[in-house]
């Protein structure tokens, strides 16, 4: 076993990680500590795994990336449970100057995220105003009112450059993981983008009142008169990007901060 032989001080897994119960009773037995990123929600039916919620009890430290779920974390006699949202990376979320095939077209609105059933009626009323839409992730083309829309996948640097040249970015969270925030919570901000985000207790934490940092929404009809108002305000626009991105680079959000507070919980942080 690899860590009988390096006797590391922590074992850190992420999201429904592939570890057993018994494995995790050894690496305690060892005197190893043992920590959970959680980063999805094991109680959702999607990502139910008993495997997994049988070894959840064995941890020792479990993070978990939304409120929602804390109280149910704790029942199944996890130790102790945190709330710890996601992060951004710098190497990877940072401004860039925006694709030229793209600017021309001057969308509206750039959505990155996959075609949830909760999220398509969202996109949905953005085509039917009439606004402009750059739209990636999975499932999109199933949709043909939103296929128009739809550019696939985008890799990180395909990713910068549509978020340079979309006038807003739309940050929803996925209902079905109960999130009050995402991870396009912090890497649409930290790449520069004027951002329309979903009202929630999280996002109101993280980014303060409405219109200081962000515009929030919180219904489609909401969602739509703001997309098609910031469209219009090149100037308002500017200051919310410039605002959500001091927010978030200048507030200790990465991950390497994260993993800071993971090891100061823990009693392990230098």
């Amino acid at each position: 076993m690899r860590c009988r032989s390096e006797k590391p001080s922590a074992v850190i897994t992420t999201g429904i990680a592939p570890v057993s119960a018994e494995a995790l009773r050894q690496l305690a037995s060892l005197g190893i500590r043992t920590m959970n990123y959680l980063t999805d929600d094991p109680f959702n039916a999607q990502h139910r795994a008993p495997w997994f919620l049988r070894a959840l009890p064995q941890y020792q430290f479990v993070f978990s990336t939304r409120r929602a779920n804390l109280e149910e974390l704790r029942d199944t006699g996890a130790g102790q449970v945190c709330y710890l949202p996601f992060a951004y990376a710098p190497e990877v979320h940072f401004p860039e100057e925006c694709d030229s095939s793209i600017a021309d077209s001057s969308p509206d609105v750039l959505f990155a995220g996959g075609a949830d059933r909760d999220r398509i009626p969202y996109i949905r009323a953005l085509v039917q105003a009439g606004l402009k839409l750059l739209l990636y992730g999975g499932y999109w083309d199933r949709h043909p009112d939103c296929a128009p829309f739809w550019k696939g996948m985008a890799s990180p640097a395909v990713l910068r450059r549509a978020t340079a040249s979309a006038k807003t970015t739309l940050c929803l969270v996925r209902r079905m993981n109960r999130d009050g925030s995402c991870m396009r919570t912090f890497e649409a901000p930290a790449m520069g983008t004027c951002m329309l985000t979903e009202d929630t207790e999280e996002h109101r934490e993280i980014f303060g009142p409405e219109g200081e940092a962000v515009c929030y929404f919180g219904s489609i009809e909401e969602l739509v008169k703001k997309a098609q108002w910031l469209s219009r305000e090149h100037g308002t626009r500017r200051r919310l990007a410039e605002r959500a991105n001091r927010v978030i680079v200048d507030g200790r959000n990465t991950y390497r901060d994260r993993l800071v507070e993971m090891l100061t919980v823990v009693g392990l942080a230098a």
